[in-house]
């Protein structure tokens, strides 16, 4: 009987196959940071910068703006590498951090808003920045989805938002850096307000591709 139980276990032991362990949360989420900063660069270097950018960098609020909205990139990205694991490896804090820092963004293009007088001519342009943002997310988008679905989300409504929420600031990024544009009531009302309805579809789309 032993002898038996001895040849299962040895059985069972051989065929076995390796389990690759997952990468820790921060490694992941430095992996996205890294591919967004790559299509960032490469994105731009076929439309090309904005070519006022120079004279755009002189304006504090267009500074602050830039780096609001790569914190909140940033923040999101490793919240998501965070929500792909069941447990949140111990760090919800840190997991639920991009509510913070969206309310300080807020704050700040309120007083940006608020800063821009004489208003700033308004661009040509409306409904065509959110239609190319979006364009520009959705590689982003996927290859963030496609890396979560390897894991056992199971905050995958939270998980699901925002991962859209940080592949469309990628997209936001982008534009900043190519339209030229110093209209903060255009960017509000076509760049930022949309992440509302971003954020809403995110948590139907994590019910849908993160659910396990």
């Amino acid at each position: 009987m032993t002898k038996n139980l001895e040849q299962l276990v040895e059985s069972l032991a051989a065929e076995a196959a390796t389990v690759t362990p997952a990468p820790h949360p921060f490694m992941l989420g430095l992996k996205w940071v890294a591919a967004a900063a790559l299509y960032i660069v490469a994105s731009l270097a076929i439309s090309g910068l904005r070519p006022d950018l120079a004279h755009a960098l002189h304006n504090p609020w267009f500074i602050a703006e830039l780096v609001a909205l790569l914190l909140v990139f940033i923040a999101t990205a490793f919240s998501a590498a965070l929500l792909a694991f069941p447990d949140l490896h111990q760090k919800r804090a840190l997991a639920f951090s991009p509510v913070v820092l969206f309310a300080l963004f807020v704050v700040l293009m309120g007083l940006a808003w608020h800063a821009d007088s004489p208003p700033a001519p308004l661009p040509v342009h409306s409904w065509q920045c959110t239609l190319t943002i979006m364009l520009m997310s959705m590689l982003p988008a996927v290859w963030t989805f496609y890396a979560m679905r390897k894991f056992a989300s199971t905050h995958y409504h939270w998980a699901g938002s925002i991962a859209l929420l940080s592949a469309f600031s990628v997209g936001a990024l982008w534009m900043r850096l190519h339209e030229v544009n110093d209209s903060i009531v255009h960017v509000v009302e076509w760049h930022y307000l949309p992440m509302l309805a971003v954020g809403l579809t995110g948590l139907w789309l994590g019910k849908k591709l993160l659910r396990w």
